[in-house]
């Protein structure tokens, strides 16, 4: 019997009941741990970048491309937190004189800045 495409690239097979399976493994990727924003894209592109999904994991490059992402998604959190509070006289004094006053400020600055995280980074 002549090999196939696959014998003669190295692939091997192995037989269950009668069929032979052949032996297919990923390549082996570096763990890194995840933040909320390399998991938040992660489902995105589960679900909706199927395709390249399935590249990237095929490859071994998903969780280098995941965790670079969420590097890139918590520098720019953070940026913008910093800009806006900037902008809008947000200080450490500020935080003396009237705590809560401050917590609602940076609350919404930090709502408005996941808000252009996500559009702009995590699910584009």
């Amino acid at each position: 019997m002549a090999n196939s495409i696959f014998e003669e690239m190295g692939g091997t097979y192995h037989e269950e009941d009668g069929y032979l399976i052949p032996d297919l493994t990923l390549p082996p990727e570096e763990e890194k741990l995840l933040g909320i924003w390399g998991q938040r894209h992660l489902r995105y592109i589960k679900e909706y970048k199927r395709l390249f999904y399935v590249n990237l994991l095929t490859s071994g490059g998903l969780n280098s491309y995941l965790a670079a992402i969420n590097e890139q998604a918590e520098e720019l959190f953070f940026r913008i937190v910093k800009q806006y509070a900037e902008n809008e006289g947000i200080t450490e004094e500020l935080k003396c004189i009237d705590a809560m006053a401050w917590i609602g400020a940076m609350n919404n600055i930090q709502a408005s800045a996941r808000e252009i995280v996500n559009s702009d980074l995590i699910y584009a």
